[in-house]
C-alpha cells in the first residue's frame, strides 16, 4: 500500500456542473451573508421577546436557534448523499482511479511476454513497471504544489489526459529504453491524481459523506490496479505485448473521459501561490519526525516485498515444476482482491493491538507467506500469495493510516511523502527482486522480500522498545501516562 498526485492549462468543466449562483460574490460571500442575517434577526426577535415575557422570551429562544441550524446548514453547500453533483463527483473519481491504476501496472502483468518478445532478463523487462512508480514517486511533491495554485480538477484533468495520450504511444515503442522513458513520463504525469484527489473530495464533499466517497475512490484504485494486470496480461497472452498494451490505453482512455465529463467544479477551492520555501521547511518537519520517518520506512519495506514478489510469481508460475499458460498466469493477479477485506481489518486490528500489534501481525503474515510460497507445490505456492498480499495491505493500511494521525500539520505533505517511499520501494523492490530471480530462482526472490520484512520488524521493535522505556521514564518520575498503544 499510500497511494499520496499537471499544472497545464486545462479548463476546468464548469459548464458540466455549474452552481446556482447566489451572489455576484459568490457562494461563500453568499451563505456569510446568510448567516449574518439569521444571527441579526436572531438577536431582534430574542431582545423583543424579552421584553414580552419569559414564557415569550423561551419561545423565541428555541425559533432562533433553529433559525441558525437552518441557516447553518444552507451555509455548508457541500455535495451531500442524494444529491446529483455527490453521485457525478463519486463516479468520477471512481473512474480516474481505475484510469490512474490501469496505466500504472500496465505492463506488470506482461512481464514474461515482454522477455520473451525482447529476449529480456525479468530484471530488465522489471524497469518497465518500476519506471512507472518512480516517475510517480518524484512528482508527487510537485503536482500536489501546482494543486494548490492552479486548482484540483485542471490537475486532475490534465494528469489522467496527459497519462493516457502517452499510453497510446507505448505500443509503439522500438525498443526497451524508449519503453522505459515513456514509462517514466507516464508514471510522473499520473502524480496528479493521486497527489489532489483526496483534497478535492475533502474540500467539495461534506464531512457526512467523506468516508463512502473515500471508499469509492479507493475502490477504483483497486479495480484499476488489478483490472490493468489482468487486462494487459490476457491479451498479451493472445495477441502480443503491444496489443495488451493498446488494450489498457483503450480501457484507461474511456475511464478519463468519463472522469473529465462527470466531475463536478470545484466551489470551495481557494488559490494559493506556490511557496518553495514554506514547502521545503514543511517536508523538513516531517522529515525530521522519527516517527514520521519510521512509518515512510515502513511503507517503502512492505512495498519493496509486494514489488518483489509480483514482478516475478508470472516467471515462476509459467516455469517449472507448474508450466502454467501465459493466460493462467496472468490470472494470479486475482488474488490482489484480498487486500480489500485486509485493508478493512487491519483497522479493526490496530484498534485491538494498537499500531504496533497490527504491525507485528502484518509482518509475520507476510514473512510466513514468503516461506510458504517456497515449496515446489501449487497449492503452496497460491495460498503463500494470498498471504503475502494480506500482510502487505494490512501493513500498509496501517502505516498509511498512522501518517495522517502523526502529523499536526501540512498533512497533504505528510501524506505526500509517504506514497513518494511506497512507490520508490516499489521500484526497487520490484527491481532488486527481478534480478534476484534471475540469478537463483524463486528463493532470491523470497530473500529479497524476507529481507524487507526482517528490516521491517527491526523498526517496528525499536519503536517498541523506545515507547517502553519513555513510559518506564514517566513512571519512575511520577508522571500520568503508562506504555502507548500506538
Amino acid at each position: 500500500m499510500q497511494p499520496s498526485s499537471t499544472g497545464a492549462s486545462v479548463a476546468t468543466p464548469d459548464a458540466l456542473a455549474q452552481p446556482t449562483p447566489k451572489t455576484a460574490a459568490g457562494p461563500k460571500t453568499a451563505a456569510a451573508q446568510a448567516t449574518a442575517a439569521a444571527r441579526q434577526s436572531t438577536a431582534a426577535r430574542r431582545s423583543a421577546a424579552t421584553a414580552a415575557g419569559p414564557k415569550i422570551a423561551a419561545d423565541a429562544a428555541t425559533n432562533a436557534a433553529t433559525a441558525e441550524a437552518v441557516a447553518a446548514a444552507t451555509a455548508d453547500d457541500r455535495h451531500r448523499p442524494g444529491q446529483r453533483a455527490f453521485r457525478r463527483a463519486n463516479l468520477a473519481l471512481f473512474a480516474a482511479g481505475i484510469a490512474t491504476f490501469v496505466l500504472l501496472y500496465s505492463t506488470q502483468g506482461l512481464l514474461p511476454v515482454l522477455s520473451s518478445d525482447l529476449d529480456l532478463t525479468p530484471g530488465q523487462a522489471s524497469w518497465t513497471a518500476s519506471a512507472a512508480t518512480l516517475g510517480l514517486a518524484l512528482a508527487l511533491l510537485p503536482a500536489s504544489a501546482l494543486s494548490d495554485r492552479y486548482g484540483r480538477t485542471a490537475v486532475m484533468t490534465a494528469s489522467v489526459l496527459a497519462a493516457s495520450a502517452l499510453a497510446l504511444a507505448l505500443p509503439f515503442a522500438p525498443d526497451l529504453t524508449t519503453l522505459v522513458v515513456l514509462r517514466v513520463l507516464q508514471g510522473a504525469a499520473l502524480a496528479g491524481l493521486p497527489a489532489t484527489a483526496m483534497a478535492y473530495l475533502a474540500e467539495e464533499v461534506h464531512p457526512s459523506a467523506l468516508a463512502s466517497a473515500m471508499g469509492l475512490y479507493v475502490a477504483g484504485n483497486s479495480i484499476g490496479g488489478m483490472g490493468g494486470r489482468l487486462l494487459s496480461g490476457w491479451v498479451a497472452a493472445g495477441f502480443g505485448w503491444r496489443w495488451g498494451l493498446a488494450a489498457s490505453a483503450a480501457l484507461a482512455l474511456l475511464a478519463a473521459l468519463a472522469f473529465r465529463l462527470l466531475i463536478p467544479a470545484a466551489r470551495h477551492f481557494a488559490p494559493a501561490p506556490v511557496d518553495a520555501r514554506a514547502l521545503a521547511r514543511t517536508v523538513g518537519r516531517h522529515l525530521g519526525n522519527p516517527l514520521l520517518v519510521r512509518l515512510y520506512l515502513l511503507g517503502m519495506l512492505f512495498m519493496a516485498v509486494f514489488g518483489a514478489v509480483y514482478n516475478t510469481v508470472g516467471y515462476r508460475l509459467i516455469a517449472a515444476p507448474f508450466h502454467l499458460p501465459e493466460s493462467v498466469a496472468a490470472s494470479i493477479f486475482v488474488v490482489y482482491l484480498v487486500g480489500t477485506g485486509t485493508s478493512a481489518a487491519a483497522g479493526r486490528l490496530s484498534g485491538r493491538l494498537g499500531r504496533r500489534g497490527a504491525l507485528y501481525v502484518a509482518i509475520g503474515t507476510t514473512a510466513a507467506g514468503l516461506l510458504l510460497s517456497l515449496a515446489d507445490s501449487l497449492a503452496c505456492a497460491l495460498l503463500g500469495l494470498v498471504l503475502i498480499t494480506a500482510g502487505f495491505f494490512a501493513g500498509h493500511a496501517t502505516a498509511s493510516s498512522a501518517v495522517g494521525r502523526t502529523a499536526t500539520e501540512g498533512r497533504a505533505q505528510a501524506s505526500a511523502l509517504y506514497l513518494i517511499a511506497y512507490y520508490l520501494g516499489n521500484s526497487l523492490g520490484g527491481t532488486v527482486g527481478a534480478d534476484a530471480y534471475h540469478s537463483t530462482g524463486w528463493p532470491g526472490a523470497a530473500a529479497v522480500g524476507l529481507a524487507a520484512m526482517a528490516l521491517a520488524a527491526g523498526v517496528t521493535l525499536y519503536a517498541t522498545r523506545r515507547a517502553h522505556t519513555a513510559a518506564t521514564l514517566r513512571r519512575a518520575e511520577g508522571l500520568p501516562g503508562g506504555l502507548s498503544a500506538r
